[in-house]
Protein backbone atom coordinates (compact mmCIF):
# COMPACT_ATOMS: atom_id res chain seq x y z
CA UNK A 1 0.00 0.00 0.00
CA UNK A 2 1.45 3.41 0.99
CA UNK A 3 3.37 4.73 4.03
CA UNK A 4 1.28 4.55 7.17
CA UNK A 5 1.49 8.28 7.79
CA UNK A 6 -0.62 8.95 4.66
CA UNK A 7 -3.59 7.68 6.61
CA UNK A 8 -3.38 10.37 9.29
CA UNK A 9 -6.02 13.05 8.76
CA UNK A 10 -5.96 16.39 10.57
CA UNK A 11 -9.35 17.79 11.55
CA UNK A 12 -10.77 20.35 9.15
CA UNK A 13 -10.03 23.94 10.12
CA UNK A 14 -13.21 25.39 8.68
CA UNK A 15 -13.61 27.96 5.90
CA UNK A 16 -10.55 29.75 4.59
CA UNK A 17 -10.60 33.17 6.33
CA UNK A 18 -10.47 36.54 4.69
CA UNK A 19 -11.20 35.60 1.09
CA UNK A 20 -14.35 37.54 0.43
CA UNK A 21 -15.24 39.93 -2.36
CA UNK A 22 -13.07 42.64 -0.81
CA UNK A 23 -10.00 40.60 -1.59
CA UNK A 24 -10.33 40.78 -5.38
CA UNK A 25 -7.06 41.64 -7.03
CA UNK A 26 -8.27 44.49 -9.21
CA UNK A 27 -5.23 46.53 -10.18
CA UNK A 28 -2.74 44.06 -8.68
CA UNK A 29 -1.92 41.88 -11.67
CA UNK A 30 1.70 41.55 -12.65
CA UNK A 31 0.70 41.70 -16.32
CA UNK A 32 2.64 44.62 -17.77
CA UNK A 33 4.90 44.72 -14.71
CA UNK A 34 7.06 41.85 -15.84
CA UNK A 35 7.58 40.81 -19.47
CA UNK A 36 7.20 37.06 -20.05
CA UNK A 37 7.18 34.29 -17.47
CA UNK A 38 10.36 33.92 -15.43
CA UNK A 39 9.13 31.99 -12.38
CA UNK A 40 6.43 29.55 -11.28
CA UNK A 41 4.69 32.15 -9.08
CA UNK A 42 4.00 34.23 -12.20
CA UNK A 43 1.60 31.51 -13.34
CA UNK A 44 -0.77 32.46 -10.52
CA UNK A 45 -0.76 36.12 -11.50
CA UNK A 46 -1.57 35.21 -15.09
CA UNK A 47 -4.43 32.88 -14.11
CA UNK A 48 -5.85 35.44 -11.66
CA UNK A 49 -5.89 38.10 -14.35
CA UNK A 50 -7.51 35.84 -16.95
CA UNK A 51 -10.07 33.94 -14.83
CA UNK A 52 -10.24 35.40 -11.33
CA UNK A 53 -13.47 33.70 -10.22
CA UNK A 54 -12.66 30.12 -11.25
CA UNK A 55 -11.60 27.70 -8.55
CA UNK A 56 -7.87 27.07 -8.37
CA UNK A 57 -7.50 24.89 -5.27
CA UNK A 58 -10.00 22.74 -3.41
CA UNK A 59 -9.29 20.62 -0.35
CA UNK A 60 -11.16 17.36 0.02
CA UNK A 61 -12.36 18.75 3.37
CA UNK A 62 -14.14 21.64 1.64
CA UNK A 63 -11.90 24.74 1.82
CA UNK A 64 -11.13 26.37 -1.50
CA UNK A 65 -9.52 29.35 -3.23
CA UNK A 66 -10.31 30.96 -6.56
CA UNK A 67 -7.44 32.16 -8.69
CA UNK A 68 -8.03 35.73 -7.48
CA UNK A 69 -8.07 34.62 -3.85
CA UNK A 70 -4.95 32.50 -4.36
CA UNK A 71 -3.13 35.50 -5.83
CA UNK A 72 -4.11 37.64 -2.82
CA UNK A 73 -2.97 34.96 -0.37
CA UNK A 74 0.38 34.53 -2.11
CA UNK A 75 0.90 38.30 -2.11
CA UNK A 76 0.02 38.53 1.59
CA UNK A 77 2.30 35.68 2.64
CA UNK A 78 5.11 37.14 0.55
CA UNK A 79 4.78 40.35 2.56
CA UNK A 80 4.57 38.34 5.78
CA UNK A 81 7.81 36.49 4.99
CA UNK A 82 9.53 39.83 4.61
CA UNK A 83 8.17 40.92 7.99
CA UNK A 84 9.75 37.77 9.45
CA UNK A 85 13.11 38.86 8.08
CA UNK A 86 13.18 36.58 5.04
CA UNK A 87 15.03 38.15 2.12
CA UNK A 88 16.12 36.90 -1.30
CA UNK A 89 18.29 33.80 -1.04
CA UNK A 90 17.16 32.80 2.47
CA UNK A 91 15.99 29.21 2.81
CA UNK A 92 12.49 28.48 4.14
CA UNK A 93 11.61 24.90 5.12
CA UNK A 94 8.03 23.82 4.43
CA UNK A 95 6.81 20.86 6.52
CA UNK A 96 3.14 20.86 5.51
CA UNK A 97 0.82 18.23 4.08
CA UNK A 98 -1.39 18.60 1.00
CA UNK A 99 -3.38 21.63 2.06
CA UNK A 100 -3.91 25.21 0.91
CA UNK A 101 -1.13 26.58 3.10
CA UNK A 102 1.50 24.45 1.40
CA UNK A 103 0.67 26.01 -1.94
CA UNK A 104 0.42 29.58 -0.68
CA UNK A 105 3.65 29.30 1.32
CA UNK A 106 5.58 27.64 -1.52
CA UNK A 107 4.53 30.23 -4.08
CA UNK A 108 5.16 33.09 -1.67
CA UNK A 109 8.68 31.86 -0.97
CA UNK A 110 9.37 31.72 -4.70
CA UNK A 111 7.88 35.18 -5.23
CA UNK A 112 10.01 36.58 -2.40
CA UNK A 113 13.02 35.14 -4.29
CA UNK A 114 13.85 33.06 -1.24
CA UNK A 115 14.48 29.30 -1.53
CA UNK A 116 11.81 26.73 -0.67
CA UNK A 117 12.89 23.53 1.12
CA UNK A 118 9.85 21.20 1.07
CA UNK A 119 10.16 18.18 3.39
CA UNK A 120 8.00 15.33 4.59
CA UNK A 121 6.18 16.69 7.67
CA UNK A 122 6.46 13.21 9.19
CA UNK A 123 10.26 13.05 8.92
CA UNK A 124 12.07 11.95 12.02
CA UNK A 125 13.55 14.79 14.16
CA UNK A 126 17.12 13.68 13.45
CA UNK A 127 16.44 13.84 9.68
CA UNK A 128 14.86 17.28 9.98
CA UNK A 129 17.75 18.53 12.09
CA UNK A 130 20.26 17.41 9.47
CA UNK A 131 18.29 19.10 6.68
CA UNK A 132 17.85 22.29 8.71
CA UNK A 133 21.56 22.45 9.48
CA UNK A 134 22.59 21.61 5.92
CA UNK A 135 20.22 24.07 4.24
CA UNK A 136 20.70 26.82 6.81
CA UNK A 137 16.94 27.48 6.81
CA UNK A 138 16.02 30.69 8.65
CA UNK A 139 12.34 29.85 8.96
CA UNK A 140 10.22 26.69 9.16
CA UNK A 141 6.52 26.68 8.31
CA UNK A 142 4.89 23.53 9.68
CA UNK A 143 1.38 22.16 10.08
CA UNK A 144 -0.06 20.35 13.09
CA UNK A 145 1.68 17.09 12.16
CA UNK A 146 5.00 18.54 11.08
CA UNK A 147 5.44 20.94 13.97
CA UNK A 148 5.61 18.08 16.48
CA UNK A 149 8.73 16.78 14.72
CA UNK A 150 10.08 20.27 14.04
CA UNK A 151 9.98 21.17 17.73
CA UNK A 152 12.19 18.18 18.48
CA UNK A 153 14.49 18.92 15.56
CA UNK A 154 15.14 22.64 16.03
CA UNK A 155 17.18 22.33 19.28
CA UNK A 156 19.40 19.76 17.53
CA UNK A 157 20.00 21.93 14.50
CA UNK A 158 23.14 23.85 15.58
CA UNK A 159 25.01 20.62 16.21
CA UNK A 160 23.38 18.31 13.66
CA UNK A 161 26.37 18.32 11.34
CA UNK A 162 29.03 17.84 14.02
CA UNK A 163 26.99 15.33 16.00
CA UNK A 164 27.18 17.40 19.19
CA UNK A 165 24.61 17.59 21.96
CA UNK A 166 21.28 19.34 21.39
CA UNK A 167 21.19 23.02 22.27
CA UNK A 168 19.73 23.95 25.64
CA UNK A 169 18.70 27.36 24.27
CA UNK A 170 15.05 27.20 23.12
CA UNK A 171 15.66 30.22 20.84
CA UNK A 172 18.49 28.47 18.97
CA UNK A 173 17.87 27.48 15.39
CA UNK A 174 15.30 28.76 12.88
CA UNK A 175 12.04 30.48 13.74
CA UNK A 176 8.88 28.37 13.55
CA UNK A 177 5.53 29.33 12.03
CA UNK A 178 2.63 27.01 12.87
CA UNK A 179 -0.31 26.21 10.57
CA UNK A 180 -3.61 25.13 12.11
CA UNK A 181 -2.37 24.21 15.59
CA UNK A 182 -1.67 25.97 18.91
CA UNK A 183 1.69 27.74 19.05
CA UNK A 184 4.31 27.35 21.76
CA UNK A 185 6.19 30.28 23.31
CA UNK A 186 8.49 31.88 20.76
CA UNK A 187 6.58 30.48 17.77
CA UNK A 188 4.37 32.38 15.32
CA UNK A 189 0.90 31.69 13.96
CA UNK A 190 0.43 31.36 10.21
CA UNK A 191 -2.13 34.15 10.48
CA UNK A 192 0.77 36.52 11.15
CA UNK A 193 2.25 35.75 7.73
CA UNK A 194 -0.97 36.69 5.95
CA UNK A 195 -1.98 39.65 8.16
CA UNK A 196 -0.41 42.37 6.00
CA UNK A 197 -2.19 43.78 2.94
CA UNK A 198 -1.04 42.24 -0.34
CA UNK A 199 1.78 44.07 -2.08
CA UNK A 200 3.71 43.54 -5.28
CA UNK A 201 7.09 41.86 -4.90
CA UNK A 202 10.05 42.99 -7.00
CA UNK A 203 10.15 41.16 -10.33
CA UNK A 204 12.38 38.13 -10.73
CA UNK A 205 14.88 39.15 -13.38
CA UNK A 206 17.20 36.13 -13.45
CA UNK A 207 15.66 32.68 -14.14
CA UNK A 208 18.90 31.10 -12.87
CA UNK A 209 18.02 32.27 -9.36
CA UNK A 210 17.80 29.28 -6.98
CA UNK A 211 14.16 28.41 -6.24
CA UNK A 212 13.98 25.03 -4.48
CA UNK A 213 16.19 22.61 -2.54
CA UNK A 214 14.89 19.03 -2.65
CA UNK A 215 16.71 16.33 -0.72
CA UNK A 216 17.60 13.22 -2.69
CA UNK A 217 20.49 10.78 -2.94
CA UNK A 218 22.17 12.25 -6.01
CA UNK A 219 24.94 10.03 -7.34
CA UNK A 220 26.38 9.24 -3.91
CA UNK A 221 23.47 7.33 -2.38
CA UNK A 222 23.47 9.77 0.56
CA UNK A 223 20.78 12.45 0.80
CA UNK A 224 21.85 15.76 -0.68
CA UNK A 225 19.82 18.76 -1.76
CA UNK A 226 19.33 19.14 -5.50
CA UNK A 227 19.39 22.80 -6.51
CA UNK A 228 16.46 23.62 -8.81
CA UNK A 229 16.31 27.07 -10.35
CA UNK A 230 13.26 28.96 -11.57
CA UNK A 231 14.48 28.12 -15.08
CA UNK A 232 14.54 24.37 -14.41
CA UNK A 233 11.11 24.26 -12.76
CA UNK A 234 9.39 26.29 -15.43
CA UNK A 235 11.16 24.45 -18.26
CA UNK A 236 9.81 21.07 -17.14
CA UNK A 237 6.34 22.50 -16.61
CA UNK A 238 6.42 23.80 -20.18
CA UNK A 239 7.84 20.51 -21.52
CA UNK A 240 4.97 18.55 -19.97
CA UNK A 241 2.52 21.12 -21.35
CA UNK A 242 3.90 20.48 -24.83
CA UNK A 243 2.00 17.24 -25.44
CA UNK A 244 -0.53 17.27 -28.27
CA UNK A 245 -3.29 16.74 -27.25
CA UNK A 246 -2.44 18.37 -23.92
CA UNK A 247 -2.01 16.25 -20.80
CA UNK A 248 -3.86 18.80 -18.63
CA UNK A 249 -6.53 21.17 -19.93
CA UNK A 250 -8.00 24.25 -18.32
CA UNK A 251 -11.32 22.50 -17.65
CA UNK A 252 -9.69 19.53 -15.89
CA UNK A 253 -9.89 18.62 -12.22
CA UNK A 254 -6.48 17.25 -11.20
CA UNK A 255 -6.22 14.85 -8.26
CA UNK A 256 -3.58 16.05 -5.79
CA UNK A 257 -3.08 13.00 -3.57
CA UNK A 258 0.66 12.69 -4.26
CA UNK A 259 2.67 14.49 -1.55
CA UNK A 260 3.54 18.04 -2.58
CA UNK A 261 6.86 17.80 -0.74
CA UNK A 262 7.90 15.18 -3.32
CA UNK A 263 9.17 16.37 -6.70
CA UNK A 264 6.45 14.43 -8.54
CA UNK A 265 3.66 16.22 -6.67
CA UNK A 266 5.46 19.56 -6.61
CA UNK A 267 6.57 19.81 -10.22
CA UNK A 268 4.40 17.54 -12.35
CA UNK A 269 1.09 17.87 -10.44
CA UNK A 270 1.06 21.33 -8.84
CA UNK A 271 3.19 22.87 -11.58
CA UNK A 272 1.05 21.35 -14.32
CA UNK A 273 -2.20 22.56 -12.76
CA UNK A 274 -0.81 26.09 -12.36
CA UNK A 275 0.45 26.16 -15.95
CA UNK A 276 -2.89 25.12 -17.46
CA UNK A 277 -5.08 27.01 -14.95
CA UNK A 278 -6.75 23.73 -13.98
CA UNK A 279 -8.47 23.04 -10.66
CA UNK A 280 -6.28 21.06 -8.24
CA UNK A 281 -8.06 18.89 -5.66
CA UNK A 282 -5.82 18.51 -2.61
CA UNK A 283 -6.07 15.23 -0.69
CA UNK A 284 -3.93 15.00 2.43
CA UNK A 285 -4.05 11.24 2.95
CA UNK A 286 -4.50 8.18 0.78
CA UNK A 287 -7.09 5.52 1.38
CA UNK A 288 -7.99 3.29 -1.60
CA UNK A 289 -11.74 3.44 -1.07
CA UNK A 290 -11.99 7.07 0.07
CA UNK A 291 -9.81 8.35 -2.76
CA UNK A 292 -12.03 6.62 -5.31
CA UNK A 293 -15.00 8.34 -3.68
CA UNK A 294 -13.23 11.69 -4.07
CA UNK A 295 -12.48 11.03 -7.74
CA UNK A 296 -16.12 10.15 -8.38
CA UNK A 297 -17.64 12.95 -6.28
CA UNK A 298 -15.34 15.71 -7.58
CA UNK A 299 -15.18 14.43 -11.20
CA UNK A 300 -11.39 14.22 -11.25
CA UNK A 301 -10.33 13.91 -14.88
CA UNK A 302 -6.52 13.80 -14.50
CA UNK A 303 -5.27 11.34 -11.90
CA UNK A 304 -1.51 11.14 -11.21
CA UNK A 305 -0.61 8.32 -8.77
CA UNK A 306 2.20 5.97 -7.76
CA UNK A 307 2.23 2.18 -8.38
CA UNK A 308 0.99 1.21 -4.88
CA UNK A 309 -2.17 3.23 -5.54
CA UNK A 310 -2.95 1.23 -8.68
CA UNK A 311 -2.21 -2.00 -6.85
CA UNK A 312 -4.58 -1.04 -4.02
CA UNK A 313 -7.34 -0.08 -6.45
CA UNK A 314 -7.26 -3.45 -8.16
CA UNK A 315 -8.80 -4.86 -4.98
CA UNK A 316 -11.79 -2.49 -5.17
CA UNK A 317 -15.18 -3.38 -6.63
CA UNK A 318 -16.97 -1.41 -9.39
CA UNK A 319 -13.66 0.10 -10.44
CA UNK A 320 -14.83 1.07 -13.93
CA UNK A 321 -17.75 3.10 -12.60
CA UNK A 322 -15.74 4.74 -9.84
CA UNK A 323 -13.00 5.83 -12.25
CA UNK A 324 -15.64 6.96 -14.74
CA UNK A 325 -14.67 10.69 -14.72
CA UNK A 326 -10.99 9.92 -15.42
CA UNK A 327 -9.63 11.04 -18.78
CA UNK A 328 -5.91 10.56 -18.07
CA UNK A 329 -4.36 8.15 -15.55
CA UNK A 330 -0.65 8.60 -14.85
CA UNK A 331 1.78 6.50 -12.84
CA UNK A 332 5.26 7.53 -11.79
CA UNK A 333 7.88 7.38 -8.99
CA UNK A 334 8.61 3.70 -9.78
CA UNK A 335 7.92 1.26 -12.64
CA UNK A 336 4.41 -0.24 -12.70
CA UNK A 337 4.18 -3.95 -13.45
CA UNK A 338 2.87 -4.87 -16.90
CA UNK A 339 0.38 -7.27 -15.31
CA UNK A 340 -1.17 -4.47 -13.25
CA UNK A 341 -1.38 -2.22 -16.32
CA UNK A 342 -3.15 -4.97 -18.26
CA UNK A 343 -5.55 -5.78 -15.41
CA UNK A 344 -6.52 -2.15 -14.91
CA UNK A 345 -7.18 -1.69 -18.62
CA UNK A 346 -9.24 -4.88 -18.75
CA UNK A 347 -11.43 -3.71 -15.88
CA UNK A 348 -11.75 -0.01 -16.71
CA UNK A 349 -10.67 0.55 -20.31
CA UNK A 350 -8.13 3.14 -19.07
CA UNK A 351 -4.59 3.28 -20.40
CA UNK A 352 -2.04 3.93 -17.66
CA UNK A 353 0.58 6.35 -18.94
CA UNK A 354 3.95 5.79 -17.31
CA UNK A 355 7.08 7.88 -17.18
CA UNK A 356 10.57 8.17 -15.84
CA UNK A 357 11.75 11.11 -13.80
CA UNK A 358 14.28 12.38 -11.30
CA UNK A 359 14.43 15.10 -8.71
CA UNK A 360 17.39 16.54 -10.63
CA UNK A 361 15.21 16.85 -13.77
CA UNK A 362 12.36 18.72 -12.02
CA UNK A 363 11.18 15.86 -12.54
CA UNK A 364 9.79 14.35 -15.79
CA UNK A 365 12.23 12.91 -18.36
CA UNK A 366 10.18 10.45 -20.42
CA UNK A 367 6.51 9.57 -20.82
CA UNK A 368 4.49 7.09 -22.82
CA UNK A 369 2.54 10.16 -23.93
CA UNK A 370 5.61 10.90 -26.08
CA UNK A 371 5.71 7.38 -27.50
CA UNK A 372 4.81 6.49 -31.06
CA UNK A 373 3.69 3.03 -29.88
CA UNK A 374 3.80 2.41 -26.14
CA UNK A 375 4.31 -1.22 -25.17
CA UNK A 376 4.11 -2.93 -21.78
CA UNK A 377 7.25 -2.29 -19.73
CA UNK A 378 8.11 0.95 -21.50
CA UNK A 379 8.48 4.25 -19.65
CA UNK A 380 8.15 6.17 -22.89
CA UNK A 381 10.19 8.59 -24.95
CA UNK A 382 11.86 11.87 -23.91
CA UNK A 383 9.72 14.96 -23.45
CA UNK A 384 9.89 17.70 -26.09
CA UNK A 385 13.07 19.71 -25.70
CA UNK A 386 14.89 17.03 -23.71
CA UNK A 387 17.62 14.72 -25.02
CA UNK A 388 18.47 11.22 -23.77
CA UNK A 389 21.33 8.86 -24.59
CA UNK A 390 22.84 5.66 -23.21
CA UNK A 391 26.57 5.28 -22.57
CA UNK A 392 28.87 2.42 -21.62
CA UNK A 393 31.35 2.38 -18.73
CA UNK A 394 33.81 4.42 -20.79
CA UNK A 395 31.17 7.09 -21.47
CA UNK A 396 30.80 6.10 -25.14
CA UNK A 397 27.24 6.15 -26.52
CA UNK A 398 25.82 2.64 -27.10
CA UNK A 399 23.73 1.58 -30.08
CA UNK A 400 21.66 -1.32 -31.40
CA UNK A 401 19.54 -1.73 -28.30
CA UNK A 402 22.47 -2.39 -25.95
CA UNK A 403 21.96 -1.36 -22.30
CA UNK A 404 23.81 1.58 -20.82
CA UNK A 405 23.74 4.31 -18.23
CA UNK A 406 21.09 6.95 -18.91
CA UNK A 407 22.36 10.45 -19.58
CA UNK A 408 20.06 13.43 -20.16
CA UNK A 409 20.34 17.01 -21.37
CA UNK A 410 17.79 19.80 -21.28
CA UNK A 411 16.80 23.16 -19.75
CA UNK A 412 14.97 21.40 -16.91
CA UNK A 413 18.14 20.01 -15.30
CA UNK A 414 19.28 21.08 -11.86
CA UNK A 415 22.36 23.17 -11.09
CA UNK A 416 24.19 20.62 -8.96
CA UNK A 417 23.97 19.74 -5.29
CA UNK A 418 23.81 22.23 -2.47
CA UNK A 419 25.71 24.26 -1.52
CA UNK A 420 28.51 24.44 -4.12
CA UNK A 421 26.86 22.95 -7.21
CA UNK A 422 28.96 19.78 -7.20
CA UNK A 423 28.05 17.04 -9.72
CA UNK A 424 26.13 19.47 -11.92
CA UNK A 425 25.61 18.76 -15.61
CA UNK A 426 28.83 18.82 -17.64
CA UNK A 427 29.92 21.80 -19.71
CA UNK A 428 28.18 20.31 -22.76
CA UNK A 429 24.93 19.95 -20.78
CA UNK A 430 24.87 16.14 -20.36
CA UNK A 431 24.22 14.66 -16.91
CA UNK A 432 24.63 11.01 -15.88
CA UNK A 433 21.60 9.79 -13.94
CA UNK A 434 23.19 6.64 -12.49
CA UNK A 435 20.23 4.60 -13.79
CA UNK A 436 20.51 1.83 -16.37
CA UNK A 437 18.25 1.17 -19.32
CA UNK A 438 17.96 0.33 -22.99
CA UNK A 439 15.93 1.55 -25.96
CA UNK A 440 13.47 -0.83 -27.59
CA UNK A 441 12.85 -0.97 -31.34
CA UNK A 442 10.36 1.93 -31.13
CA UNK A 443 12.89 4.17 -29.38
CA UNK A 444 11.18 3.98 -26.00
CA UNK A 445 13.18 3.70 -22.80
CA UNK A 446 13.07 0.59 -20.66
CA UNK A 447 14.63 0.63 -17.22
CA UNK A 448 16.95 -1.97 -15.74
CA UNK A 449 17.91 -2.31 -12.07
CA UNK A 450 19.03 1.06 -10.69
CA UNK A 451 22.80 1.41 -10.69
CA UNK A 452 22.74 2.63 -7.08
CA UNK A 453 20.36 -0.08 -5.78
CA UNK A 454 17.64 2.37 -4.78
CA UNK A 455 14.70 0.60 -3.09
CA UNK A 456 11.22 1.96 -3.86
CA UNK A 457 8.81 1.49 -0.95
CA UNK A 458 5.28 2.53 -1.87
CA UNK A 459 6.79 4.63 -4.65
CA UNK A 460 9.14 6.46 -2.27
CA UNK A 461 12.89 6.02 -2.82
CA UNK A 462 14.97 4.54 -0.01
CA UNK A 463 18.71 4.97 -0.40
CA UNK A 464 20.53 2.01 1.15
CA UNK A 465 23.56 4.09 2.12
CA UNK A 466 21.43 6.25 4.44
CA UNK A 467 19.97 3.21 6.22
CA UNK A 468 23.37 1.50 6.36
CA UNK A 469 24.96 4.59 7.93
CA UNK A 470 22.28 4.63 10.63
CA UNK A 471 22.80 0.93 11.43
CA UNK A 472 26.58 1.35 11.61
CA UNK A 473 26.04 3.78 14.48
CA UNK A 474 25.18 0.74 16.62
CA UNK A 475 28.21 -0.68 18.42
CA UNK A 476 27.06 -4.25 17.77
CA UNK A 477 27.20 -3.80 13.98
CA UNK A 478 30.49 -4.29 12.17
CA UNK A 479 29.19 -4.16 8.57
CA UNK A 480 25.79 -3.48 7.06
CA UNK A 481 24.20 -3.95 3.65
CA UNK A 482 20.60 -2.98 2.85
CA UNK A 483 18.55 -4.45 0.01
CA UNK A 484 14.97 -4.31 -1.22
CA UNK A 485 12.82 -7.43 -1.37
CA UNK A 486 9.40 -7.94 -2.94
CA UNK A 487 6.43 -7.04 -0.75
CA UNK A 488 2.78 -7.54 -1.65
CA UNK A 489 1.62 -4.31 0.02
CA UNK A 490 4.43 -1.81 -0.62
CA UNK A 491 6.05 -3.20 -3.76
CA UNK A 492 9.36 -3.55 -1.94
CA UNK A 493 10.46 -3.73 1.68
CA UNK A 494 13.80 -2.89 3.28
CA UNK A 495 15.90 -5.74 4.67
CA UNK A 496 19.23 -5.31 6.45
CA UNK A 497 22.07 -7.86 6.36
CA UNK A 498 24.47 -7.33 9.24
CA UNK A 499 27.90 -8.64 10.20
CA UNK A 500 28.14 -8.53 14.03
CA UNK A 501 31.10 -6.64 15.44
CA UNK A 502 31.76 -9.33 18.08
CA UNK A 503 30.72 -12.55 16.37
CA UNK A 504 27.04 -12.55 17.36
CA UNK A 505 24.23 -10.09 17.89
CA UNK A 506 22.78 -9.88 21.42
CA UNK A 507 19.32 -11.29 22.12
CA UNK A 508 17.74 -7.86 22.44
CA UNK A 509 19.38 -6.49 19.30
CA UNK A 510 16.29 -6.33 17.08
CA UNK A 511 14.31 -4.30 19.60
CA UNK A 512 17.25 -1.91 20.09
CA UNK A 513 17.84 -1.61 16.34
CA UNK A 514 14.16 -0.88 15.68
CA UNK A 515 14.16 1.84 18.33
CA UNK A 516 17.36 3.29 16.88
CA UNK A 517 15.84 3.41 13.40
CA UNK A 518 12.62 4.99 14.70
CA UNK A 519 14.69 7.92 15.97
CA UNK A 520 16.60 8.41 12.72
CA UNK A 521 14.56 7.21 9.75
CA UNK A 522 11.12 7.81 8.28
CA UNK A 523 8.78 4.81 8.61
CA UNK A 524 9.11 3.69 4.99
CA UNK A 525 12.93 3.67 5.27
CA UNK A 526 13.13 1.36 8.28
CA UNK A 527 14.21 -2.26 7.83
CA UNK A 528 11.38 -4.73 8.19
CA UNK A 529 13.85 -7.52 8.94
CA UNK A 530 17.42 -7.92 10.24
CA UNK A 531 19.56 -10.84 9.10
CA UNK A 532 22.87 -11.74 10.76
CA UNK A 533 25.63 -13.15 8.51
CA UNK A 534 29.28 -14.02 9.07
CA UNK A 535 30.42 -11.97 6.07
CA UNK A 536 28.97 -9.94 3.20
CA UNK A 537 29.58 -11.23 -0.34
CA UNK A 538 31.94 -8.84 -2.13
CA UNK A 539 33.55 -8.40 -5.53
CA UNK A 540 37.32 -8.38 -5.97
CA UNK A 541 37.11 -4.59 -5.81
CA UNK A 542 35.37 -4.79 -2.43
CA UNK A 543 31.85 -3.83 -3.56
CA UNK A 544 29.03 -5.69 -1.81
CA UNK A 545 27.27 -8.09 -4.19
CA UNK A 546 23.72 -6.99 -3.46
CA UNK A 547 22.39 -9.17 -6.25
CA UNK A 548 23.83 -12.14 -4.37
CA UNK A 549 22.13 -10.95 -1.16
CA UNK A 550 18.79 -10.65 -2.96
CA UNK A 551 19.20 -14.18 -4.29
CA UNK A 552 20.11 -15.44 -0.81
CA UNK A 553 17.05 -13.70 0.62
CA UNK A 554 14.75 -15.34 -1.94
CA UNK A 555 16.13 -18.76 -1.05
CA UNK A 556 15.64 -18.08 2.67
CA UNK A 557 12.02 -17.07 2.16
CA UNK A 558 11.35 -20.05 -0.10
CA UNK A 559 12.83 -22.39 2.51
CA UNK A 560 10.73 -20.77 5.25
CA UNK A 561 7.56 -21.10 3.17
CA UNK A 562 8.32 -24.78 2.52
CA UNK A 563 8.92 -25.42 6.21
CA UNK A 564 5.60 -23.77 7.13
CA UNK A 565 3.61 -25.70 4.52
CA UNK A 566 1.29 -28.42 5.92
Amino acid sequence: MVPAHWARVEPALGPWPGCGPCDKITGMSAIGRQPGRVGVADLVELAAAEQPDRLALVESGGRSLTWAELEVEVARVTTGLGAQGVVAGHRVMIAIGNRLEFVTTYLAVLRAQAVAVPVDPHSEPAELARMLADSGARLVVADGNGVVQVRLAVPRTPDAVTGGAPSADPSAGPRVVVVGAPVHPGEHEYAELRAAPPTLAPPLLDPEHLAVLLYTSGASGRPRAAMLTHRALLANIDQVAGFDPPLIRGDDVVLGVLPLFHVYGLGAVLGGALRQHAKLLLVESFDPHATLDVIDDEACSVVPVAPPVVQAWLGEEDLEARLGPVRVLLSGSAPLGADMVAELRRRTGLIVHQGYGLTEAAPVVTSTLSSTTARPGSVGAPLPGLELRLVDEAGTPVTDGDPGEIEIRGPNLFSGYWPDGVDAPAADGWWATGDLGYLDDTGDLRLLDPADDVVFVSGFPVYPAEVEDSLLELDEVGEAAVIGVSDVLTGHAVVAYLVPADGALPADFVARAEEHCRERLAPFKRPTRFESVEALPRTFAGRVKKGRLRSLDRHRRDDAATADAP
